[in-house]
């Protein structure tokens, strides 16, 4: 066991879907999570738990040590102070650690610009309370800040945001450069989309025959990987590109822009689903999916279902599975790992970007 890791606390609600989320967040930062603690609603009250609860958290911490609590939900700074000054323990909310994970796999100059870009707007609300705080003569978060200091660090804040904003559109405009390139070159694009954790890079490897690392858990891709592949012949453009999770934030998504448009831009979207999964589960994360999709402004006509990681499940239980998800149109069942249904996958590739292309040729020919 690797003695500097890090020990944490868990708040989370007591939905199961959510423990294991925050979990798999957690862990996904080699964090050991020393003890879970659950509570029906999160967020309300001075401390953002219920003091039945922060007294089971003083009581449990007189003979334990931690590093940090994690809650899992946003929290203001008025409440991640007060827990924090209660306890002694750092406090870490959903968002901060979701954008501590992101801060891990950024490795492209253009992950890194969005990271910190999120970074900051998740900053900037903070910055505002602690304005507030230090005109109440209260101390503003953790760094006993004045009042001056604060509106120095405000005002620092957005102009960061500002310069940062400008390099992403320039990048954002090489981009249209690139798509405007591969239109006039008649190129089709595919673009991998879906749930962290549903298998994108192993299926993106599986069709591009490469090898990126699939062994660090949720949000393996931060910056959108382009490969050509050959469906039929002819080449296409595929790109893996950045996972969704449930309570993502809207300025979380805004930072990725640049990122999630190729999205919006792609002639077929393939939207990947943990088929091993509780039907329960498999519903919630495609709902988050689509509203994800819904606010990108992505068409549905041009979505693919792909339910994935069909080799986890026994053949009895996935086909009984399969009927039970009929309503689900259109889609395809697959293991990226496997290779299970790649024969039919790439039958609906060919019929939905080769296809679709050959006939967009005969009109563009007829008198």
């Amino acid at each position: 066991m690797n003695s500097n890791r890090k020990n944490v606390i868990v708040i989370t609600s007591k939905d199961p879907y959510s423990i294991k989320e925050i979990l798999t967040l957690v862990e996904s930062l080699d964090y050991n999570v020393a003890k879970i603690i659950t509570q029906k609603r999160l967020g309300y009250g001075k401390y953002g738990i219920g003091y039945g609860k922060l007294l089971e958290l003083k009581e449990w911490l007189k003979n334990n040590k931690v590093d940090f609590i994690i809650f899992d939900e946003k929290l203001s700074v008025s409440k991640t102070y007060n827990l924090a000054k209660v306890t002694q323990i750092l406090v870490m909310d959903r968002e901060r650690l979701i954008l501590n994970i992101f801060n891990e796999r950024a490795f492209t100059e253009e992950a890194k610009l969005q990271v910190k870009l999120a970074e900051l707007k998740y900053e900037i609300p903070r910055a505002r309370e602690k304005v507030r705080l230090a005109k109440l003569g209260e101390q503003p978060g953790f760094y006993g800040l004045g009042k001056y200091e604060v509106d120095v660090y405000f005002r620092d804040l957005k102009r960061r945001i500002s310069i940062i904003t400008k390099k992403l559109k320039k990048v954002s405009k090489r981009r249209n450069l690139y798509r405007e390139r591969r239109e006039s070159l008649g190129l089709r694009t595919l673009a991998l989309a879906g749930y962290t954790g549903s298998g994108k890079t192993t299926l993106f490897n599986l069709l591009a025959k490469e090898y990126k690392d699939t062994h660090r858990g949720v949000f393996t891709t931060l910056s959108p990987v382009t490969r050509s592949i050959m469906i039929n012949a002819k080449k296409v453009l595929l790109l893996d590109t950045v996972g969704f999770i449930e309570r993502l934030p809207p300025y979380m998504i805004e930072a990725f822009k640049s990122t999630l448009e190729e999205l919006i831009y792609s002639n077929l979207i393939l939207l990947l689903i943990d088929i091993s999964e509780d039907n329960s589960v498999i519903m919630r994360k495609y709902k988050t999916c689509q509203e994800i999709l819904n606010e990108l402004n992505v068409s549905n006509s041009k979505i693919l279902l792909v339910f994935n990681k069909a080799d986890l499940l026994p053949k009895e239980e996935l086909e009984l599975k399969v009927k039970l998800l009929r309503k689900y149109e259109p889609r395809v069942i697959i293991s990226a790992k496997s290779g299970f249904g790649l024969g039919t996958l790439m039958e609906e590739l060919e019929k939905r970007l080769i296809g679709e292309k050959i006939l967009e040729e005969i009109k563009d020919r007829s008198p």
